[in-house]
C-alpha cells in the first residue's frame, strides 16, 4: 500500500513548476514537522501539570543533549542533502548513493560516542547544563533513559531529509507523524496511568524515537527509488574518500548543527540568568518559552528544508532562475507565518502559560508576564533561518555558519548577560529578539553585498 503513494509523490526538482514543488515538499514537511512540535509541547503539558514545575525545569536543563544529537543528525541530513542533490543532478547516482550510506554511518558512530558519555558522566553532565541541587534527580533521572534513544533519533532525521531528496516527502511525513503520535500516546499512558513520573516521559521518548528509526531503515533498505545504501569499502582510498565526503557534508550542513545548538545554548545562559535573578520558579517559566521555541523554528526549519532541494538541484545544473523564484517565495512565506506566530504569543501569553502550568502559581505570572517580549523574535528568526538555509544550499557554508553563530552564541550570550542590568526582568526575555534582529540586520547587509557585486558584473 506504501507503493502507490510513493509513486505520487515523485518530484522533478529541474522541470516542474516552482510554485507547486515547492509546495509539494512545503505541506507534508510542515506537517510532519508540528507534529513532532506538538509532541514536545504535549510532553511539556504531561509533564507540567502530571510531575510538576520542577520536572518541567528538569527538562530544560536535560534538554540540550538531545538537542546536541539532533544537531548533529540535522548537519548530516542538510549536508548530504546539498551534495547528494548536486551528484543528481548531474547524472552521477552512484556518488549520491555513497555520500548517503556516508551520512547515516558516521552520524550514528558520533551519536554513540555521545550517549557513552552522558551514561558514564551524567552528573558532570547535568552540572555543565546548569542542574541545581535541588533539581539533579530529576535532571538525571530524564537524561539516563532518554540517552539510549538518540542513535535512532538520529537515524531517524538525517532519513528525513534523503526521503525528500528522493522524492518521497510524503512517507517522510508519515514517518514524522506516526512516531510523533506514538510518543504522545505514550508520555501520556507512562506519566498519568503508570505514575512513573518524568522516568516515564523519557522512555516514551526512546520508544517512539526507535519506531521512526525502523520505519526510515524499511525505507532506505526496501521501497527507495535512487538512494538506497551503498556497501562500503575499507580499503585506504576509500577511508581517504570517506573522510573527504564527510567533511564537505559537515561544512555544509555545520549551520543547521549550530542551529540546533543554538537552541541548547540559549536555554543554558538562560537557566543560569533566570535562576539568579527569578529563581527555579523563573527556570520553570522560561522552559515554557523553549518548549514554545522549536515550534517557532520548525516554521523556518519546514521552510528552508523544503527550498534545499530545489535550490540544491537547481544550483547543479545553474537553473538560476528557478533559484531566484525559490528563494522570493520562501522569504515570503516566511514573513507571513513569522508574523501571524509573533502575534499569537503576543497575544495568547496568558493561555499559553495555563497550558503548562496552573494558574496563580509564581512560575505561571512569570511566564505570562514575559512571553510577549520573547514572541517579538519569532518573525525575525523564521527569516534568519530561512536566509541561512538559502545560502546553505547554494553552498555558501561559511556565511550560513557565521550567521548562524551570530544568532545563537556570537550576540545572544552578551545580550543575555548585559539587558537584564539594564531592563531588568524584561530583559530576560528580550533577549532573543535582540539578538535575531541583530543577526537579520548583518544578513541584510551580507544580501544587499552580493546583489550589489552582481550588478556590477
Amino acid at each position: 500500500p506504501l507503493q502507490p503513494l510513493m509513486e505520487r509523490d515523485a518530484l522533478d526538482f529541474g522541470q516542474m513548476q516552482v510554485s507547486r514543488l515547492f509546495l509539494k515538499l512545503f505541506v507534508p514537511t510542515l506537517f510532519g514537522l508540528l507534529f513532532v512540535s506538538l509532541l514536545n509541547l504535549a510532553d511539556g503539558i504531561f509533564v507540567g501539570h502530571g510531575v510538576g514545575s520542577d520536572a518541567l525545569a528538569a527538562i530544560n536543563i536535560g534538554a540540550p543533549v538531545f538537542l546536541l544529537s539532533a544537531g548533529v543528525a540535522l548537519m548530516f541530513g542538510t549536508g548530504v542533502s546539498v551534495v547528494a542533490a548536486v551528484h543528481l543532478s548531474r547524472g552521477n547516482v552512484k556518488a549520491a548513493r555513497i555520500c548517503v550510506t556516508q551520512a547515516f554511518s558516521v552520524s550514528c558512530l558520533l551519536m554513540t560516542l555521545l550517549a557513552a558519555v552522558i551514561m558514564l558522566f551524567p552528573r558532570h553532565v547535568a552540572t555543565l547544563f546548569g542542574g541545581t541541587e535541588r533539581l539533579m534527580p530529576l535532571v538525571l533521572d530524564y537524561m539516563l533513559w532518554v540517552t539510549p534513544g538518540l542513535i535512532a533519533t538520529t537515524v531517524a532525521m538525517v532519513g528525513l531529509f534523503v526521503l525528500r531528496l528522493d522524492g518521497a516527502p510524503r512517507f517522510a511525513m508519515m514517518v514524522q507523524v506516526g512516531f510523533s503520535l506514538l510518543n504522545i500516546v505514550l508520555d501520556w499512558w507512562m506519566v498519568f496511568p503508570l505514575q512513573m513520573g518524568l522516568k516515564g516521559a523519557a522512555i516514551a521518548t526512546t520508544l517512539s524515537s526507535a519506531v521512526g528509526g525502523m520505519l526510515i531503515l524499511y525505507y532506505m533498505c526496501f521501497r527507495s527509488r535512487q538512494l538506497h545504501f551503498y556497501r562500503p569499502k575499507f580499503t585506504r582510498k576509500a577511508l581517504r574518500l570517506t573522510l573527504r565526503n564527510v567533511g564537505y557534508m559537515s561544512q555544509m550542513g555545520l549551520s543547521s548543527m549550530i542551529g540546533e545548538l543554538a537552541i541548547s545554548g540559549m536555554m543554558i545562559v538562560g537557566n543560569y540568568m533566570f535562576v539568579r535573578y527569578l529563581g527555579e520558579d523563573g527556570v520553570a517559566a522560561y522552559s515554557v518559552a523553549c518548549y514554545l521555541f522549536p515550534f517557532i523554528f520548525m516554521m523556518g526549519n519546514a521552510i528552508a528544508q523544503s527550498l534545499l532541494p530545489i535550490v540544491s538541484y537547481n544550483y547543479g545544473v545553474r537553473q538560476w532562475a528557478r533559484i531566484r523564484l525559490t528563494r522570493r517565495l520562501s522569504l515570503r512565506v516566511a514573513v507571513v507565518s513569522g508574523v501571524l506566530l509573533s502575534l499569537a504569543g503576543m497575544c495568547g501569553s496568558s493561555v499559553i502559560a495555563h497550558i503548562f502550568l496552573p494558574d496563580g502559581q509564581r512560575a505561571w505570572q512569570i511566564a505570562a508576564d514575559g512571553l510577549p517580549y520573547f514572541s517579538a523574535g519569532f518573525m525575525l528568526c523564521t527569516l534568519n533561518i530561512v536566509f541561512i538555509g538559502y545560502y546553505q544550499s547554494v553552498e555558501r557554508a561559511r556565511p550560513a555558519t557565521l550567521f548562524m553563530l551570530l544568532r545563537g552564541f556570537i550576540v545572544v550570550v552578551p545580550v543575555f548577560v548585559l539587558l537584564p542590568s539594564v531592563l531588568g526582568d524584561a530583559g530576560l526575555w528580550l533577549a532573543l529578539p535582540v539578538s535575531e534582529l541583530l543577526t537579520l540586520a548583518v544578513i541584510f547587509a551580507y544580501d544587499r553585498m552580493l546583489m550589489n557585486k552582481r550588478k556590477d558584473r
